[in-house]
């Protein structure tokens, strides 16, 4: 049953139209994959459906009744509470829903009103109704059901006193989305709800969107995730919504079908269109030689037909291409041993952190780092940098290793954010400007755009222009930590197809699961302070591991 409607909606923002004539529906136990390439208007959308936003024409209709929780992508929580009291604030519904229960039943206690028979039975209908939207949003069993939802996404009893501000970002999340759930809205909006989550927090969080007895549309770039939740999937691009009704896998392998269609029908409609166009100017050219009034009115009606066509919506389009950075890593062989670390430890004033930790990367070998966040990844990285000096042991470089390295906050640009793009790469580069512009071109950014503060860059584009620091430097190692955080799925296929052929070695710290399947050969896993090595990819480590997904 469809409990919301989009109907023909137009809307523009800061001067650009995102969408014409939009519609979509949304039923009642949907679980909505919304994908599509950065900037193509998915959180503008949200904002649309939740009433932030109005179009400039049609309208969103909600069944009677509906209500929508959102979780955005940024979350604030007050500082100075716990976890437990975080989770347990009431949505503004159910909080008027306890007020107005409160004041009718003060009205039920006054003899005035229990005097009157006609005002007493008035008063009972208010309650019987305010009761039932009470209870549809769970208030009596508003704080178990809180403290179920906590368990269910990784919490433990252990944890609810914790301080907001000693949470992790992924941690916040959950426990957004877990006061958002509490109240069972119909429809729950989640824009990158895996953001800054470890891969057990991705499992978690996959089990609560099966698990959510209602609707869920869910914006993410985390393919594995949309595979194992979501069973529609939506494409936004070039103002246009496109259904696919199956997983992300399916929506890919659909989406090429289609595409191959189109393309091919329109090449048999081109066709057509041209051989008619070539007979009217052959109807037009003999009714100027012999003034002939039925060659002209065949001319006439010809066009009028390719007219129509057009007005009907009937000529088939070219196939989007979506424009793509031109990412590849010109690697080259150095020391076989790109990398080794020798019972390295590193310890910290509350505990150590790795412990007679041994690793060899070899020339050409792709690694996979995971581990739950606070692990020691990021660390790792950072004394292979040499910004960190381990407690004991050695970090050996190989002596003709060029490091090219990928920050997951983007600390690589903090010297640069009142700068421009173009400053950046001419700095790098020592090139003139109009190379310089090619070249950020080539990575996918606008001409208006490499002459704006790179503060002002959302964060796939300084995604994009840390690949090109990485690009420019042409390394034959490259440490990438959480290198396809912020870039859309797009993007991260050419960074994936990079990696494929780059020669050179990679130590990758990802939780994308997806990705980690697709790029690395090796994975190693940071247990207790040790490192703990698999053979294969993300899918061999999970069943050799026997952690089957959650259900």
């Amino acid at each position: 049953m469809h409990i919301l409607r989009v109907n023909n909606i137009t809307v523009n923002l800061a001067g650009r139209e995102l969408y014409r004539d939009l519609s979509w529906v949304i039923g009642d136990r949907d679980r909505i994959a919304l994908v599509g390439p950065n900037g193509a208007g998915k959180s503008t959308l949200f904002k649309v459906l939740l009433g932030e936003i109005e179009p400039e024409r049609g309208k969103v209709a909600r069944q009677k009744g509906v209500r929508i929780g959102y979780l955005p992508q940024d979350i604030e929580l007050p500082a100075e509470s716990t976890l437990i009291e975080a989770a347990m604030v009431k949505p503004p519904e159910l909080a008027e829903a306890e007020r107005a229960l409160s004041e009718i039943e003060s009205q039920l206690a006054d003899p005035d009103v229990y005097g009157d028979v006609a005002r007493l039975s008035r008063t009972l209908t208010r309650h019987e109704a305010e009761l039932t939207r009470y209870e549809r949003m769970n208030g009596s069993r508003h704080a178990s059901h809180a403290r179920e939802l906590l368990a269910m996404l990784g919490f433990s009893a252990a944890d609810y006193d914790l301080p907001v501000g000693a949470l992790s970002g992924g941690q916040k999340k959950m426990a957004t989305l877990a006061q958002l759930a509490v109240s069972a809205p119909d429809i729950l909006l989640l824009d990158e709800p895996d953001n800054h989550l470890d891969i057990e927090g991705k499992r978690q969080l996959e089990r609560f969107i099966r698990n959510y007895r209602k609707s869920v549309v869910i914006i993410s770039h985390d393919r594995y995730l949309l595979d194992e939740a979501t069973t529609q999937t939506v494409e936004l691009e070039d103002g246009k919504l496109t259904i696919y009704h199956g997983n992300y896998s399916y929506y890919v392998n659909e989406r090429e079908l289609r595409r191959l269609r189109q393309q091919q029908q329109r090449v048999t409609q081109q066709k057509e269109i041209a051989r008619i166009e070539a007979m009217i100017e052959r109807f037009e050219r003999w009714a100027k030689q012999v003034l002939s009034r039925k060659h002209m009115l065949a001319a006439r009606q010809r066009r009028r037909m390719l007219r129509q066509m057009e007005e009907r919506g009937e000529v088939i389009e070219k196939v989007f291409e979506q424009r793509l950075m031109d990412f590849k890593v010109e690697g080259w062989r150095g020391s076989k041993k790109a990398l080794e670390l020798v019972d390295v430890s590193i310890a910290f004033d509350n505990g150590p952190l790795l412990g007679d930790a041994n690793m060899l990367l070899r020339h050409g070998e792709r690694v996979g780092v995971i581990g739950p966040n606070g692990a020691g990844k990021t660390v790792l990285l950072r004394m292979i940098l040499g910004e960190m000096e381990p407690s004991a042991g050695a970090v050996k470089v190989g002596p003709s290793i060029r490091i090219g390295y990928y920050s997951q906050e983007h600390q690589t640009l903090e010297d640069w954010l009142d700068k421009t793009p173009l400053e950046l790469i001419r700095s790098v580069q020592n090139s003139s400007e109009q190379t310089a512009v090619s070249f950020l071109l080539q990575m996918a950014f606008g001409y208006e755009q490499v002459r704006q503060p790179v503060r002002t860059l959302s964060g796939g584009e300084r995604s994009r222009l840390q690949l090109a620091l990485v690009m420019l430097r042409q390394p034959n190692l490259l440490l990438l930590d959480e290198p396809t955080n912020n870039l859309d799925i797009a993007s991260v296929e050419v960074l994936e197809d990079a990696l494929d052929e780059f020669e050179g070695a990679a130590l990758i710290v990802s939780h994308d699961r997806y990705f980690l399947d697709q790029t690395v050969e090796r994975i190693v896993e940071i247990v207790d302070g040790t490192l703990v090595e698999h053979l294969g990819g993300y899918s061999e480590y999970l069943a050799k591991s026997g952690r089957l997904p959650l259900t």
